[in-house]
């Protein structure tokens, strides 16, 4: 004789309850973008998408570096956060995937800094390969409006990470289009060795999905104005680079976590569907 179902729901067992492990060769850095808004909603930006990839056998890390800052300095942070977990691990290569501008700061990091050799892969995601108008527009706003905003980033910079002073303005100047074309070659992956790919994302005025993180509505209807669909931060057009993995129906923010309701797009969920791409590629 079968219990009444409530009991069943309440004691039943599952076979299998643990989540299935993803085998990675080389352990994943999961590198944060330029801003400090996340930190308000969650406890470090990317920790818990690190820690349950960690849960699947992931050896993933998610530290941090200052969040208003040049591609250069942050990159020179990211090379010693590699470094550590290399000892720590006794790997040789690591597997990069970067948020936004970090991805820049990855690509950096490979092409500029020497580390090409201690990089498995890198996945950009929601990078702005191709800069942002959002960075140029802020920066063209008349001063009174310009210098308290550079002064709010630069203040939470500092508050968020007080081992390197912040440098906002010029993070800013160095994401305009103008800036990261001529600095970064949106069409050149990197050396053979290293896997190269994008995610893409889009959310609010022309994609099939609405902004969820509300602070977002405003700068994706004014982004939208000056370079079409995106995702409040970054145009889409902006992001394509290496091998285009997919586009995901996401605002910028939600991809790291960010949430003021609950449901929505699930960024845990995100990334450990890229750590598995990693897997099955053997990296």
């Amino acid at each position: 004789m079968k219990a009444p179902r409530f009991i069943r729901r309440l004691v039943e067992l599952a076979p299998s309850p643990q989540p299935p492990l993803i085998r990675l060769r080389h352990p994943l850095l999961l590198m944060h973008g330029f801003g400090a808004m996340a930190n308000l909603v969650q406890c470090g930006v990317l920790h818990e998408e690190a820690i349950y990839l960690r849960a699947r056998g992931v050896l993933a890390y998610a530290p941090h570096v200052n969040p208003y800052d040049t591609v250069q300095t942050r990159a020179e942070a990211w090379a010693d956060r590699l470094e550590g977990i290399l000892q720590e691990t006794g790997a040789t290569k690591v597997n990069l995937i970067g948020f936004s501008s970090a991805g820049l700061d990855a690509r950096f990091l490979a092409e500029t800094l020497g580390y090409a050799t201690h990089i498995a892969s890198v996945i950009t995601v929601a990078c702005p390969h191709r800069g942002s108008p959002l960075a140029a527009w802020v920066l063209d706003q008349p001063a009174w409006l310009r210098r308290p905003t550079i002064a709010v980033m630069n203040g939470m910079g500092a508050s968020a990470y007080e081992a390197i002073p912040p440098q906002a303005e010029a993070g800013l100047r160095e994401l305009t289009p103008k800036a990261v074309t001529r600095r970064f070659d949106p069409a050149r992956p990197l050396p053979d060795s290293i896997y190269s790919a994008s995610v893409s994302s889009r959310a609010g005025k022309g994609a099939p999905v609405a902004i969820q993180y509300v602070p977002l509505m405003v700068t994706n209807q004014l982004l939208h104005h000056l370079a079409g669909v995106n995702d409040g931060i970054v145009p889409t057009s902006s992001m394509a680079w290496g091998e285009h993995l997919a586009t995901v129906d996401a605002d910028h923010a939600t991809l790291v976590g960010m949430k003021l309701v609950p449901g929505g797009y699930d960024s845990k969920r995100f990334y450990a569907s890229l750590a598995s791409h990693l897997a099955a590629r053997g990296l």
